[in-house]
């Protein structure tokens, strides 16, 4: 089959578009606003950019009103947000916190979870998620959509500091994925967990390469003699 989106009619008993990009990660924000009152919501176009240095991402279309959201506006406005790992054992307060309620709603004690103070960030962690980044906002990307909740936010940040629960690293040091199990989006209402782990390296000896490949700043800097 072939369409042109909005253009040319699918003919699908649902849009398919959202269910040929998957998995994705979820992006569980949480975010103070100019009162100090806390925010936390779950997005599904999240990904990091870049590791050196740690750079993430996430996009938030407007909300049913054509406003936009309260994550984005308040990550611009302090300048700092919190992203927090959403894992199977979470699942049903991940859901509870995509509600989309008034400004100034507090999603920690309508989803019932507790808060963990951040060390570089005022935004809180999620109490529960085995791994959050504490970043600091960058800018934003804008990009007007064909409807009112079309139009979408690409916020960036800068990650400066990492909490991973000891409990969620195998003993080789590794962030044990089937331990965790986190969740992510898939199409429709589905989404799916990570159930199973292979590995593949590139073929040579390039140790840039595999510092890249890796994620490591360290390793890549040493590879180029930096």
């Amino acid at each position: 089959m072939f369409y042109e989106p909005g253009r040319t009619r699918h003919g699908l008993p649902h849009d398919p578009f959202k269910s040929c990009v998957i998995p994705r990660p979820i992006d569980w924000i949480s975010t103070v606003d100019r009162a100090g009152r806390h925010n936390l919501a779950p997005f599904s176009q999240f990904q990091n950019v870049s590791f050196d240095p740690p750079i993430v991402m996430f996009s938030a279309n407007q909300n049913s009103a054509g406003e936009r959201k309260d994550s984005v506006r308040n990550a611009e406005d302090s300048g700092e947000f919190v992203w927090n790992m959403a894992t199977w054992a979470q699942r049903g307060a991940v859901n509870i916190s995509a509600e989309e309620l008034p400004h100034g709603v507090d999603e920690f004690e309508r989803a019932g979870l507790a808060k963990l103070p951040s060390l570089r960030v005022k935004p809180p962690r999620v109490a529960g998620s085995p791994i959050q980044f504490e970043c600091v906002y960058l800018n934003t990307l804008r990009f007007p959509g064909g409807s009112a909740m079309g139009t979408a936010d690409v916020v960036f940040g800068r990650v400066v500091g990492v909490h991973i629960d000891d409990a969620a690293l195998t003993p080789e040091g590794l962030v044990d994925v089937l331990k965790i199990q986190p969740i992510a989006r898939m199409g429709y209402y589905d989404y799916t967990t990570v159930d199973n782990v292979f590995r593949m390296v590139i073929p040579g000896d390039n140790r840039a390469l595999l510092a890249g490949l890796e994620g490591s700043a360290d390793k890549a800097r040493a590879a180029a003699g930096d």
